[in-house]
């Protein structure tokens, strides 16, 4: 537990940060690797390094994480001097991480929460019950209806529940 931990600060570290390269792209501020072509000495000489490969196992997920950690850290180093990693060396940091998330995604799936079980873990985590509903809703027997499961949430009542509870209306739909 204590790695799986460690590895998903360090991916949702990755994750930012390559959510922030995208932005800059949309930008126009291209990451040093889109904007040059890559030399292919230096990238091979990289790829000797680090060896990248698809990853099947835990261990090989850690090791991958291990070799991403400088590479990030440079980066984050060098953006705050307005810097990037050189092509080569973005390359490499985008090819990791995608091998980092492609394990991940299968090792580690998201289940999707139903609209019902969001309601019921917001209801639970505020304390209410049925009765605290019934306004949103209109009624406590449309509210018990959906918290059984023989309604669905309608769109007008997800946005009602977003306002309620201050999150967004996808939650509910």
């Amino acid at each position: 537990m204590q790695g799986r931990q460690s590895t998903s600060k360090t991916y949702s570290r990755i994750k930012s940060t390559r959510q922030a390269t995208k932005t800059k792209k949309a930008r126009g501020t291209a990451h040093a690797s889109s904007a040059k072509k890559l030399n292919r000495k230096k990238y091979a000489a990289l790829l000797a390094e680090y060896m990248p490969k698809v990853i099947q196992t835990e261990e090989e997920n850690e090791r991958a994480l291990k070799m991403l950690e400088p590479l990030f850290d440079k980066a984050v180093a060098l953006e705050m001097e307005g810097k990037t990693l050189s092509p080569e060396e973005g390359a490499v940091f985008d090819l990791l991480t995608k091998l980092i998330e492609d394990f991940e995604s299968a090792a580690y799936p998201i289940d999707k929460v139903t609209p019902r079980a969001m309601l019921q873990h917001c209801m639970e985590s505020r304390g209410l019950k049925q009765a605290d509903l019934a306004p949103v809703f209109g009624s406590a027997g449309r509210v018990s209806d959906v918290l059984s499961g023989r309604r669905e949430i309608s769109k007008a009542q997800a946005k009602r529940l977003a306002a309620y509870f201050n999150v967004t209306a996808d939650l509910f739909i």
